[in-house]
């Protein structure tokens, strides 16, 4: 319980000051375009709304998912197989590293001519920016898998699908979501740049429009609101990614205590190779089989 109060008090401390700064900061403004704090939060829940929420933040919401989708699956297929070959991979990667420097915002006119400028257009433009990420930490991650591992598995007669699921995706998996969590903030922000070309609805639009017609209070609360929507949509990924690689946490757990306590908490008792002498009682005598030899030696010269 008290880690769980700390835990709360340090990321609830930082967005709670940044708060009362932002308050403080804008009490007494009187500039059009940097209204006070408490005339945002007061316009908030007038704008909104139930019906605005269903007619423009659903819809950026599942245009984000279909294209973070996308760009999920084709990023994990394609970076498998780049990945596992390497002759693909040296004739893959001059175009992709051509295709990973061009910006997606700059795709966005080609992609109006060949998707219209419906919600093909905007999945396109979500996914084109999302795929990178995912599929350079995946190629990464399935370059890194253990080769013994691999061979181990090749030795059991574990080939092909099972291979691929339980061997090469399950080690790269670690960096594939570290590439998903990259991706996420990009979709948000291509949401955004995707519905402010030649769109009727969503939360980029609406911003824009509030803009133009000078409703800057109303403008700073869609720019509340998209942190929200960041803000939730990381704690859900979150929650998927440790149900996902709990395999993993318990594997460097279990890894970090067979390597026993860090350097600053070393443990009471110390295991050496050599044994101590005991304080308490004569010291233990030598085995009879060293001293066997010897005496056999001495009787004979003896004799």
């Amino acid at each position: 319980m008290k880690h769980l109060g700390l835990r709360l008090f340090f990321a609830l401390a930082l967005p709670a000051v940044l708060v009362v700064g932002w308050w403080l900061a804008s009490a007494d403004s009187t500039d059009v375009y940097w209204p006070p704090l408490r005339t945002i939060l007061t316009a908030f829940p007038d704008v909104w709304t139930g019906e605005r929420l269903r007619d423009d933040v659903l819809p950026s919401v599942l245009r984000l998912s279909a294209g973070y989708a996308s760009a999920a699956v084709a990023g994990i297929a394609f970076g498998t197989v780049i990945g596992s070959y390497r002759r693909v991979r040296a004739a893959c990667e001059p175009v992709l590293e051509f295709l990973r420097a061009v910006p997606p915002p700059v795709l966005v006119p080609v992609i109006m001519l060949f998707a219209g400028i419906g919600d093909t257009m905007k999945i396109a433009v979500i996914a084109s920016g999302c795929v990178w990420p995912i599929l350079l930490n995946t190629v990464e991650g399935v370059r890194a898998v253990d080769s013994v591992m691999s061979e181990t598995a090749r030795s059991y007669g574990i080939t092909g699908v099972a291979r691929l699921r339980h061997v090469v995706l399950r080690s790269a998996s670690p960096q594939i979501f570290a590439g998903l969590r990259q991706a996420l903030s990009i979709g948000i922000i291509l949401m955004v740049i995707s519905e402010m070309f030649a769109a009727s609805n969503g939360l980029g639009f609406t911003i824009v429009q509030f803009q133009r017609s000078f409703a800057i209070p109303d403008m700073w609360t869609g720019i509340l609101l998209l942190g929200l929507l960041g803000v939730l949509l990381s704690l859900l990924f979150q929650l998927v990614e440790r149900r996902a690689l709990g395999w993993y946490r318990g594997l460097r757990a279990a890894s970090l205590s067979r390597l026993g306590s860090p350097p600053g908490r070393r443990s009471r008792f110390r295991v050496t190779d050599r044994a101590q002498p005991s304080s308490v009682g004569p010291p233990r005598a030598r085995p009879l089989e060293t001293d066997a030899p010897l005496r056999l030696t001495r009787r004979r010269r003896s004799q």
